[in-house]
């Protein structure tokens, strides 16, 4: 099986942007405290621009969005350091964007549980008459 080449580097994007965010973006703005993970990297096939996913954990919803705009910020840092690490003619312009999805996952769970939750036990629920029974 052939894996395409903006394949390739989408995953060596998202390995490099995540290592640049937790080293080297954490030691030049110290207000960047929570937990950012890069669930995904979408570069386009020309190159010139990509779409980095990132997914913030923190304390609260204000500092989750301070986070989140510091890493906005920074996109010219994270890409002139990615051009050091990457050795390509070009970088492409990042774009950050918010991944929700590990909160709606996370909700889904909760919705899930209390739905569980609020079912009768089989053991109390009286099996059916068959037809044959009556």
């Amino acid at each position: 099986m052939k894996v395409s080449r903006t394949a390739r580097l989408n995953g060596e994007y998202q390995k490099e942007i995540s290592a640049i965010i937790a080293g080297k973006l954490k030691n030049r703005d110290p207000r960047l405290t929570g937990l950012i993970s890069v669930t995904e990297a979408d570069v386009a096939p020309d190159l010139k621009t990509a779409n980095i996913y990132v997914s913030v954990f923190s304390a609260s919803e204000e500092k989750k969005k301070l986070d989140f705009a510091i890493l906005k910020e920074n996109a010219a840092f994270i890409r002139h350091e990615l051009s050091k690490v990457m050795r390509m003619r070009t970088v492409p312009a990042l774009t950050f964007k918010m991944d929700e999805s590990m909160e709606y996952g996370s909700k889904m769970d909760e919705l899930f549980k209390k739905i569980h939750k609020d079912e009768p036990a089989e053991d109390s629920i009286a099996p059916r008459k068959t037809d044959e029974e009556e």
